[in-house]
């Protein structure tokens, strides 16, 4: 017999997914840089996984590209998993940046009527949820902390994203990305 996956809360993310209204808020040496952008994420259901046969976790594996608008250069690229745990109703997403960035960052999911909101943060040092970097991003574009909400409600997603960057001698700066994005199938 075979078990059926409780994907639970990630069964609405499967598909590709595209948005160009996406707004980058970053930091520059002399201010700040709004950067308008259009995007493509593709996520895929995976399966699951035991942990020391005493957790399971249902996958949905990410792909995100990222592309100016003022040049259609990427400028950012990231992949990742989603992972659902039915047991204690968490969510994790576990993801890496090629600026040599990683982070674990859970939490929980909330439905109101047909829109699910997931709610998931990270923190440089925490001894759950954590990011972790190169030496060299360490020293020169810390990565403190990140907080994302990210919304579906049927074939639309939205999203804010915060990191707090210590970069160019800010403290603290709130690195955010937002965008809407439409399901394509």
């Amino acid at each position: 017999m075979v078990n059926e996956i409780d994907y639970g809360p990630l069964s609405c993310l499967p598909g590709t997914w595209q948005g160009d209204s996406g707004r980058d808020i970053a930091p520059e040496p002399d201010g700040v840089e709004d950067n308008p952008y259009y995007e493509t994420l593709t996520f895929e259901a995976v399966g699951d996984v035991d942990n020391a046969e005493e957790q399971t976790l249902a996958i949905v594996r990410y792909d995100q590209v990222v592309r100016r608008k003022s040049n259609d250069e990427i400028f950012h690229h990231q992949q990742g998993y989603w992972t659902w745990d039915a047991k204690t109703q968490s969510v994790c997403n576990g993801f890496t940046i090629p600026r040599r960035v990683a982070v674990l960052a859970g939490g929980t999911v909330a439905q109101t009527g047909d829109e699910i909101a997931f709610s998931v943060w990270a923190e440089k040092g925490h001894d759950e949820w954590s990011i972790i970097e190169s030496p060299f991003m360490a020293n020169k574009a810390s990565s403190m902390a990140f907080q994302q909400v990210l919304t579906v409600n049927g074939n639309t997603m939205r999203y804010r994203q915060t990191t707090w960057v210590d970069i160019y001698d800010q403290k603290r700066f709130e690195h955010t990305d937002e965008n809407t994005l439409v399901r394509l199938s």
